[in-house]
């Protein structure tokens, strides 16, 4: 799961715990809504951990430079 599917659990879990008033006999919508707030956070967390650790710090490479020498050629 990307950061986009973190970011849409929160958002859906954040929509199930304020903005809604249903009820229903089996299911508590608030406790399904923070569960869902709180995998997408630490959805988050580790996407973040693990994507710092893949960038590596690859130091620059020294251009390349060529000269030609055309001397005895008669240019």
């Amino acid at each position: 799961m990307g950061i986009g599917g973190c970011i849409g659990l929160i958002a859906v879990g954040a929509i199930l715990t304020f903005a809604t008033d249903w009820e229903m006999e089996s299911v508590n919508l608030d406790l399904v809504g923070l569960i869902m707030m709180v995998v997408g956070i630490i959805g988050i967390a580790t996407f973040t951990s693990i994507a710092r650790r893949r960038r590596a710090i690859v130091p620059p490479v020294a251009p390349t430079v060529v000269e030609r020498d055309d001397r005895g050629r008669g240019f």
